[in-house]
């Protein structure tokens, strides 16, 4: 009987434990969808190339995320989709475009992408199972971020992206 109750402890434990995020990471709740990640992790290392990244920028009066609200006031309904396809839109087209002649960034920005990768596979399961539903505001928010993008070359376009992903990661952590 002991032998009984040690287990249910050691099982009730474990449960609890699994529910936890992991060392570093933080559930987000994107409507129906719950995704946990370490946005430290990522902060971190972008703030090791944010500098290189954002030296590389030429065009400073445009912005790929922060036009006209293009993150702004997004409903709550909305916001797994549209982190859905931001997650997306930065594996995709963003990153695949990020090389430099610098080793250091490059493992950076590799380790950053890596990051993003395990998150759009989560949100990609939730948006599967039907938990993310797209209303006409976000893929409008989307296309508008899209269209951002594509008016700069690629490579610009990529370098500019990579260097606005505080405002992402600002959005998805000030978000209720």
């Amino acid at each position: 009987m002991k032998g009984f109750h040690l287990f249910l402890c050691l099982f009730s434990m474990l449960s609890w434990l699994n529910l936890m995020p992991t060392a570093g990471n933080k559930i987000f709740h994107f409507g129906p969808c719950r995704v946990s990640m370490s946005v430290t992790e990522i902060r971190s290392g972008f703030a090791a190339i944010r500098g290189n990244i954002q030296s590389r920028d030429p065009i400073r009066t445009l912005s790929i995320l922060s036009y006209p609200h293009s993150l702004h006031k997004v409903k709550s309904s909305d916001r797994c989709c549209i982190t859905h396809h931001l997650f997306n839109f930065y594996v995709d087209k963003v990153f695949k475009h990020c090389k430099t002649e610098d080793s250091y960034v490059n493992r950076k920005i590799s380790s950053i992408a890596n990051s993003f990768l395990s998150v759009k596979r989560k949100l990609g399961q939730c948006h599967e199972q039907n938990k993310c539903m797209c209303g006409q505001e976000s893929a409008e928010k989307f296309k508008q971020v899209l269209a951002n993008y594509e008016g700069l070359n690629v490579t610009s376009a990529a370098m500019k992206s990579l260097g606005e992903l505080d405002i992402l990661l600002d959005w998805m952590e000030k978000s209720p």
